[in-house]
């Protein structure tokens, strides 16, 4: 098989919804090997739900995949609900997925917000990670979200983020991620759906450096796009709900010593090399390896 090449669509072998409180309940499935090696499949966003390809990336003859619909997104319930859905309580999902399967230790993969969320876990339960597999790291700094939704990105999608911008206000235009909050947290229904729908387009169409026509479809998608944005936004304005602002880079001695890698990453990790010459993995002293990069990885 090419480096290039998903393993064959597979069928998950078990189906099931975990209440995890008593607001929350989520949609967990399980694909390839039942005794295999676990990995759990952490998926973007946040509100991005879990993806039927992500059971591609792994031997299925080799692999025991999980995936799960984070709190509030796809087939989890209650839809779009920012009520107790914190970086926390997915940390806090994912540990009792994990005692639920019976799983002593797994594979964490992740990339873009599932890489924020594998790092979260990881340095939180460290003794439960055999690896740390991460794309696309994003650290959910001050500066990353800065460059995306307010100015860096801007600069080279122009058209796209007059478009992004034109939702809010003039005068809210400072701060974009604050305004976007507000419209998609208010009782306007109207104005709600429109900017849940502006802010899925610019994040689905701008996230990669050529754009998707399959995740700007979805951005189409009302239902979609209104758990998205509403999430994103949710987590955003609240920094993560993090300590301090780079807390993930603070605490990534925890993951020193833990086989890790990491490849290409999205638009929304700002293009200054920072992160790749930062990696957690790198950092930790870990085993990292690195594939189709940017260039600024060290080597």
């Amino acid at each position: 098989m090419s480096e290039h090449t998903l393993y064959p669509e597979i069928k998950p072998f078990s189906e099931f919804r975990l209440k995890v409180d008593e607001m929350h309940e989520l949609y967990v499935e399980q694909s390839g090997n039942e005794n295999g090696k676990p990995v759990v499949v952490l998926h973007g966003g946040p509100g991005g739900g879990s993806q039927p390809v992500s059971r591609r990336y792994f031997d299925p003859e080799v692999y025991r995949i999980v995936l799960f619909d984070q709190r509030g997104c796809a087939e989890s319930t209650p839809h779009s609900e920012l009520r107790a859905n914190t970086t926390w309580h997915l940390v806090s999902d994912i540990e009792t997925i994990r005692e639920r399967l019976g799983i002593n230790t797994w594979q964490v993969f992740g990339g873009s917000w599932g890489s924020t969320l594998a790092l979260a876990y990881a340095q939180k339960y460290p003794e439960r990670v055999s690896e740390l597999v991460l794309r696309g790291v994003f650290l959910l700094r001050s500066e990353e979200l800065h460059w995306f939704y307010q100015q860096g990105a801007s600069f080279l999608f122009p058209e796209a983020f007059a478009e992004f911008q034109k939702v809010v206000p003039a005068e809210k235009r400072g701060d974009l991620l604050s305004a976007y909050h507000e419209l998609l947290t208010g009782h306007d229904e109207k104005l709600r759906a429109k900017a849940a729908h502006a802010w899925s387009s610019w994040e689905m169409g701008r996230s990669t450096l050529l754009a998707n026509p399959a995740l700007v479809r979805k951005a189409e998608q009302t239902k979609f796009s209104d758990a998205f944005a509403r999430l994103e936004a949710h987590y955003f304005v609240n920094k993560g709900f993090f300590e301090c602002d780079g807390q993930l880079l603070r605490d990534a001695f925890r993951l020193r010593g833990y086989p890790g890698g990491h490849c290409a990453r999205p638009l929304r990790c700002d293009l200054s090399g920072q992160k790749c010459r930062r990696s957690p993995c790198r950092m930790a002293g870990g085993t990292a390896q690195y594939r189709r990069c940017c260039g600024a990885c060290p080597k």
